[in-house]
């Protein structure tokens, strides 16, 4: 089992006198047939339409979903019975992406059809519009990150924009451009750099206090990039691409060679790479696509080894998914689908929420 990051993966004894294959085949067992498939999340209150949103509160052991259904909700997890806090209705208003803040006191959410975006203030109960972003020059945004420090909200702009908004007094106080569309954008862990790729295949690497670019480097093999997803622990990066290959690098290379190659090209979806989740431990890395059902795949790290077992169920169960997240300890992994259902997994490898 030799790979880039062999010091991080120490074996016991028993281990070092296994075959290769045996070792894969422990893992797999460790990793996917100690899955169970819970209630789903929102059974109490489906969505109306297509979810577009599905996050787990930093903190708490609440799911929050939101949808084309103009509607944000609220759900205990238990695995059991799940039940709902409650929803929140914005008129006239289809969610096109909701996450919570990083303190998991707010929730952020925007539209398909301008730039004003909600901010429900979950400790007063309030649904606060904002209608106007000063220094914000777009017709409609759509997606958007939460920086992990809570200082920041990036917003995906036209034409390769990227716009830093402070939470605090809400204005925009930098932009980056990038050759190409803006295709998907991570900040990292620490929130001093910005991961974005476009839809061109590029990779761009930006400094966040000074707004220069650090990198740019062409995402290996890709030809219109989909989906982008950094690792806590600051380790990985991985690209999705149109073609539904996941190209997983080091973030480390990325940074500091210049043509930077894949650790491992991930070639288990046929159909665009859409949704891409690393789970808080970086040992699992969710990948999937929403054009086609059952897109859904788990992959090991750092073993790179892709788990052929999941999904496996008798008849259609995850459909196709929109997206995708982990809970805070990797005790529960949930898939938003388009039948308006956020499907829920508990990971029994893992002993917390």
């Amino acid at each position: 089992m030799t790979h880039r990051f062999r010091r991080d993966f120490k074996k016991s004894e028993a281990e070092n006198k296994m075959t290769k294959q045996r070792l894969q085949q422990l893992v797999l067992l460790v990793f996917v047939w100690q899955m169970k498939k819970c209630l789903n999340a929102n059974s109490e209150s489906p969505c109306g339409d297509q979810l577009s949103s599905v996050q787990f509160h930093p903190s708490a052991q609440i799911v929050m979903t939101a949808g084309l259904d103009h509607s944000l909700s609220l759900f205990q997890v238990d695995g059991k019975s799940n039940p709902k806090i409650q929803t929140i209705h914005l008129e006239n208003y289809p969610v096109n992406k909701a996450l919570f803040s990083a303190d998991g006191e707010h929730i952020v959410a925007t539209g398909l059809r301008n730039k004003l975006f909600y901010i429900y203030d979950m400790m007063e109960g309030k649904v606060i519009p904002v209608c106007g972003v000063r220094g914000l020059n777009e017709q409609r945004v759509s997606d958007f990150q939460v920086s992990p420090d809570g200082k920041y909200l990036l917003l995906s702009g036209s034409s390769g924009y990227l716009h830093l908004m402070t939470t605090k007094t809400r204005e925009v106080i930098r932009s980056m451009k990038m050759n190409g569309s803006v295709c998907s954008a991570a900040f990292t862990s620490d929130s001093s750099k910005i991961f974005a790729n476009s839809q061109e295949g590029e990779v761009f690497i930006w400094d966040v206090q000074s707004s220069k670019c650090l990198k740019k480097f062409a995402d290996d093999g890709c030809v219109r990039g989909t989906s982008l997803a950094l690792s806590r622990d600051g380790l990985y990066l991985a690209c999705g691409s149109q073609s539904g290959v996941v190209n997983i690098y080091s973030q480390k290379d990325c940074l500091h060679t210049l043509e930077p190659r894949p650790l491992k090209a991930v070639m288990n979806l046929v159909t665009a790479a859409t949704s891409l989740c690393f789970n808080s431990t970086s040992e699992i890395l969710a990948i999937a696509s929403r054009a086609d059902d059952e897109a859904n795949r788990l992959v090991h790290l750092p073993s790179f080894t892709v788990f052929s077992n999941f999904p496996r169920f008798q008849k259609k169960t995850i459909f196709r998914t929109r997206c995708l997240d982990f809970s805070p300890r990797s005790g529960f992994y949930t898939v938003a689908n388009n039948k308006g259902n956020a499907l829920l997994f508990r990971l029994l490898h893992y002993t917390d929420f």
